[in-house]
């Protein structure tokens, strides 16, 4: 295992605690992470709101990591984001309140380090079945009607 590959395992760790202080202190200072499926973007003291944003949402989270690609500075990791869905989960377009449904969503992360740190996390979470996991397709067959 690379120390890069160490890296990220840590940032997952630090996530599956809730701990979202220790993971911006993960970041550099002009680190970010783009959460690309929900089209935020996160800064500074921001990056750890998305830690909180899906521990609200989902305090049972747990992300079953599937396969660790390194190459010098990048990371790539094929995962899944798996809980259920017991509080709000607020994104850039609404909040979605509680369904009480499980969600097994495939999630790619690409990273990239500088110096140790993460200095860019790219999040493409699989958002239309994790939605459709979480019941909000249903009205998809006749869109007319809304």
């Amino acid at each position: 295992m690379t120390e890069n590959e160490r890296i990220i395992r840590k940032l997952y760790e630090v996530a599956e605690v809730q701990d979202s202080r220790g993971f911006t202190a993960m970041f550099t200072d002009d680190g970010y992470f783009w959460d690309v499926s929900a089209g935020k973007r996160y800064e500074g003291t921001d990056v750890g709101k998305t830690v909180d944003i899906y521990a609200e949402a989902f305090p049972d989270m747990h992300r079953a990591l599937d396969r660790i690609y390194v190459e010098g500075e990048v990371v790539v990791v094929e995962l899944s984001l798996n809980g259920t869905h017991k509080g709000p989960l607020a994104l850039p377009l609404g909040t979605i309140p509680a369904t009480g449904r499980e969600i097994h969503a495939p999630c790619c992360d690409v990273f990239h380090l500088e110096n140790g740190r993460v200095k860019s996390f790219h999040c493409y979470t699989a958002a239309t079945i994790m939605m459709g996991q979480l019941g909000l397709l249903g009205n998809l067959a006749n869109p007319a009607s809304h």
